[in-house]
């Protein structure tokens, strides 16, 4: 069950110009969250901005009972955000989400990721390794400067392609691209996705099109994270057009079954 708690900022860093990674202790959130769920955050204690903020969850130390999450800043509430400081208590609520990353019986499985759609996906990096699951990664960012944890996540796979759109760092291209040059010789049974929508349709359809489990993690606007809302609608795939039907992404969500949504 999600709960309410303040949560220490116990480090504070910097990724790269905009881009910020904290951690938080959080005990009783981290030990029942798993690899998809999200936090909602209140930023300040006024009342503007006066809805909360949806981050996903990036690691969790379960040991230590400390969650991290690495965020942007695009707007008003996520640059109050980032001038938090070292010891401060941050109001936040979680695990939210019923849909998470699931590994089932999977032997070897592929991880892509664009921009900052990467960061929720280290949590199942993490535990397809400590459960002995081959992966095959593959990372996609507009040009060299925007390039992040390829270190972190390349502690954790034989496998990591980089990609730049530009060329401008390592391989030139999508990340998509680089998967399906690897599909034949790797035979991966899951694909499981985050990043922006141009990248998760082109995820989705070349995995139905090929009969290839795939689950993709989807960023909505969630304000409340609990389906209250409704402003986290997504259309569900086959869905009828006179009366189209839709899933709230925080609340079924954030992670589906590529084939069950429509972008």
């Amino acid at each position: 069950m999600p709960e309410q708690v303040l949560a220490k900022l116990v480090k504070k860093e910097k990724i790269i110009d905009g881009i910020y990674k904290f951690s938080l202790k959080a005990e009783s959130i981290v030990s029942s969250a798993r690899p998809g769920n999200f936090i909602e955050i209140r930023i300040s204690d006024q009342t503007d901005p006066f809805l909360r903020r949806p981050i996903s969850i990036h690691n969790l130390d379960k040991e230590n009972g400390i969650l991290e999450i690495i965020f942007q800043i695009k707007g008003k509430g996520t640059e109050i955000l980032s001038r938090k400081q070292e010891g401060d208590n941050i109001d936040i609520i979680g695990p939210l989400g019923y849909g998470t990353f699931k590994l089932a019986d999977y032997k070897k499985i592929a991880i892509i990721g664009g921009g900052i759609g990467i960061f929720p996906l280290y949590e199942i990096l993490k535990q397809a390794n400590i459960n002995n699951i081959q992966t095959g990664v593959y990372l996609s960012f507009r040009n060299k400067d925007l390039v992040m944890l390829e270190d972190k996540f390349g502690q954790l796979t034989k496998n990591l392609n980089i990609s730049t759109d530009d060329g401008s760092y390592k391989n030139k291209g999508f990340a998509i691209d680089f998967l399906k040059q690897d599909m034949e010789k790797e035979q991966y049974e899951c694909i499981y996705a985050c990043g922006p929508t141009p990248m998760l349709r082109a995820v989705k359809n070349y995995a139905v099109e090929n009969n290839i489990n795939c689950q993709i993690s989807l960023e909505e606007k969630m304000a409340c994270g609990l389906g209250v809302c409704l402003g986290c609608a997504v259309k569900k795939a086959e869905s009828p057009k006179e009366t189209p039907e839709y899933f709230h992404v925080c609340k079924a969500g954030p992670v589906f079954n590529a084939e069950d949504v429509e972008f």
